[in-house]
């Protein structure tokens, strides 16, 4: 018996992986920036960067907002051949409530499943039940409450919701700080169990998962930050708020120095503590060969991701 196969557990028929499995993938990532990716060449360019995994998607996110239409999930012909190239785990997006499309993802042998707002949702009332499959999922979130029932439902991974595709940070670090001030809180309150009580219910989640976050003062599972990030330095900032890694994308592959960029990027992520390597990295990068950015503070509220899935 494999080490894999060791960790899995039968149930209702199907085999599905223990949540030490599932924790412990996207733990491997923590430190480390995953791209967005849409070809086998960005697939190369993100593991020679240095990049600890791949997202693969149909469109990158800004090329999604400017074509407008209905994303699905990328090509399963296009997974394996990327599979054939490179050698870094590859995750690859679902839209949110679409338990078909999360289905052929885990048979084809994705690492990981991110359920995505960055795609049409399919269901604007339920999000999946990740409990009922063996591969990890991803979820976004924008405060303390979304990330909370994301992880009841089953998710190892979070990361903020940010704008992807928009090369605007701000959304990610809203988000961020956020969901700082909650921790903040509740873990203030972690021996009244009055008040703990009122976050389960204000947040919709199980006392039990209020009161273990609370006293760990943290969330319990891995969180990234994305949305918006286009540089070394945004990268650096967003690690300094605490998040355990980067989700990147249209910031590396809609600018004009894709390779370049994505080495800068890693390099100021792995080291965002480190003032002196930001500044190599920001160096190394030039904003005229930059993605063209959206500022979403002067588009219609539909046009935000962020608000898909939220209030579930």
């Amino acid at each position: 018996m494999t080490e894999y196969e060791a960790g899995q557990i039968k149930s209702n028929g199907r085999t599905k992986g223990t949540w030490n499995v599932k924790k412990g993938f996207p733990h491997m990532q923590e430190r480390g920036v995953i791209m967005d990716v849409t070809t086998v060449e960005q697939a190369k360019i993100a593991e020679r960067a240095g990049a600890v995994a791949v997202m693969l998607l149909d469109k990158l996110p800004y090329d999604i907002r400017k074509s407008g239409g209905i994303a699905r999930t990328a090509s399963c012909a296009l997974f394996e051949e990327i599979r054939s190239h490179v050698t870094i785990p590859i995750m690859m997006k679902c839209r949110i409530g679409h338990v078909g499309e999360a289905r052929i993802i885990e048979e084809v042998g994705a690492d990981c499943i991110d359920e995505s707002e960055v795609l049409t949702p399919a269901d604007t009332e339920h999000h999946i039940w990740k409990h009922d499959f063996r591969t990890p999922f991803v979820c976004g979130c924008t405060d303390l409450g979304s990330a909370l029932r994301r992880i009841e439902e089953g998710a190892s991974m979070l990361r903020s919701k940010g704008e992807p595709g928009t090369g605007d940070v701000k959304h990610a670090i809203v988000h961020f700080n956020r969901i700082k001030e909650e921790l903040r809180k509740i873990h203030a309150a972690r021996n009244e169990p009055h008040e703990l009580m009122k976050y389960a219910r204000e947040f919709k989640v199980s006392y039990d998962i209020v009161k273990k976050t609370a006293e760990l003062g943290r969330l319990p599972v891995t969180i990234f930050a994305a949305g918006g990030i286009a540089t070394p330095a945004d990268a650096a900032f967003m690690m300094s708020l605490g998040c355990d890694g980067i989700f990147v994308g249209s910031g590396i592959f809609k600018s004009e120095d894709p390779q370049v960029r994505a080495q800068a990027v890693v390099l100021a992520c792995t080291f965002y503590d480190h003032p002196n390597i930001v500044l190599q990295a920001q160096k190394m990068v030039n904003e005229k060969l930059s993605m063209d950015g959206i500022d979403m503070d002067i588009s219609v509220d539909e046009a935000r991701w962020e608000i898909r899935g939220s209030n579930i």
